[in-house]
């Protein structure tokens, strides 16, 4: 695929000294990829994506709570989410590489805001139950399944893979960013306006999604006469069984999502329960984790070099799950709440390298699926999801949590053959 460039008439203008000092530039270039406006607007409808996914993560957590009081209905609402990744995210990556991802991206974007513009209607209506918010989580997610071997492979193909590193630690900062602000958005719009004001704000900002969408102006190239899908990802899979880097990376993030990340569904419980907060103190609560992935990023965007890629993998993961611990076990909401702040900062390492580390070792013409493979990775996280629920409910959501973590710190260890090589 080549780009054509239109070279204007006329003499070539001098050099300017800027340009000829491009070490003067660097440091700004790469902190805000000059030249890339394509890049500003996928990162913008991330953005959105990233932040109406935690503003409705906790108010439909606190809504689903309160209507029924059962930690396992709440966590099945993030669950459902994420189970789309799982069963779909090999296919769409083998998919994505048949497709102009412009369009993909705008219809993903176009059904997310028809799913929130139906749950609006139905919370200022009164009939908003349960399992319309189910049906909304699974669709949600199917969207967000198309994310990696979509949007992020764009992202990787305007910016070019010397700059992938700093896309993906900007990319993950929005999403850092919108943990900050989505939670207590949320919480306070549950408890002032009501179910139905999350979900209209929800739709305001899809609508600004997809005129950033519609912008866009980077086009690949459908590829046609590919070999059938599933042969495509059986080749996929080959590849990452004979490479080393690949299959230690997805081994860490299968261990992240069943063990560390679905305790972030139990944040409104252990709130509310053992914390003694209101939905607006729940809220602000849940976006330390946001606060502190959002300075881990941007630190990463600043200093991060190739030869700690793997280190800031890795030691993100064993910092997060020691940090659930804590935040479980704490009496007080104050250091609760410092604990989530640093989840966040290890966090931020994790989810940076985690997209990075297998686009840069993945060849460029199989991305959309190697992708793929890592959306099937994430994608275990519903199971995670799915016994974190039965255990809270068995036993409590903090002493769930505290197990959880402490199981996937062990995977960790017992793993380091297989993530030694990253």
């Amino acid at each position: 695929m080549k780009n054509r460039l239109k070279v204007p008439a006329g003499p070539i203008a001098p050099v300017s000294a800027a340009a000829a000092s491009p070490a003067r530039e660097r440091p700004l270039q790469r902190l805000l990829l000059a030249g890339c406006p394509d890049f500003w607007r996928l990162w913008s409808v991330g953005l959105v994506v990233f932040t109406v996914r935690w503003l409705e993560t906790v108010a439909v957590g606190i809504f689903v709570y309160q209507h029924s009081r059962s930690a396992f209905l709440v966590a099945m609402m993030t669950m459902l989410r994420l189970l789309p990744m799982g069963l779909f995210g090999a296919f769409i990556g083998a998919w994505a590489e048949k497709i102009e991802r412009r369009i993909t991206l705008t219809a993903v974007v176009m059904l997310m805001l028809t799913t929130s513009t139906s749950l609006a209607l139905l919370a200022y209506s009164g009939h908003l139950l349960i399992w319309h918010l189910a049906v909304a989580s699974f669709l949600n997610g199917v969207g967000w399944a198309t994310d990696n071997p979509v949007r992020r492979v764009m992202i990787g193909e305007v910016v070019g893979g010397s700059q992938m590193s700093t896309a993906m630690s900007l990319d993950v900062g929005a999403n850092n960013a919108s943990r900050m602000v989505g939670p207590a958005v949320g919480g306070l719009l549950l408890a002032s306006v009501g179910i139905g004001g999350v979900f209209t704000l929800s739709v305001t900002l899809y609508a600004f999604a997809l005129y950033a969408a519609f912008c866009v102006r980077y086009r690949n190239t459908a590829v046609i006469g590919l070999a059938p899908v599933l042969a495509r990802i059986a080749e996929g899979l080959r590849l990452v069984r004979g490479d080393r880097r690949m299959i230690g990376t997805l081994v860490v993030t299968m261990i992240y999502n069943l063990f560390g990340w679905p305790f972030t569904s139990m944040i409104p419980i252990i709130g509310q329960n053992q914390l003694g907060l209101d939905p607006e103190r729940i809220g602000i609560l849940a976006s330390m984790d946001g606060i502190g992935a959002f300075c881990g990023a941007l630190l990463l965007t600043i200093f991060l070099r190739p030869a700690w890629y793997a280190r800031a993998y890795l030691g993100g993961v064993a910092s997060y799950m020691v940090m659930v611990i804590v935040f479980a076990l704490v009496p007080s909401a104050w250091i609760a709440g410092s604990a989530l702040l640093l989840t966040g900062l290890g966090g931020a390492g994790f989810s940076t390298m985690q997209a990075t580390l297998v686009y840069l070792a993945a060849p460029p013409e199989m991305r959309s699926r190697i992708l793929g493979v890592l959306s099937v990775c994430i994608g275990v996280g519903p199971i995670g999801f799915v016994a974190l629920g039965l255990l809270a409910d068995a036993i409590g959501a903090q002493w769930a949590t505290t197990a959880s973590a402490s199981v996937g710190l062990l995977c960790l260890v017992l793993t380091r053959p297989l993530w030694r090589h990253i």
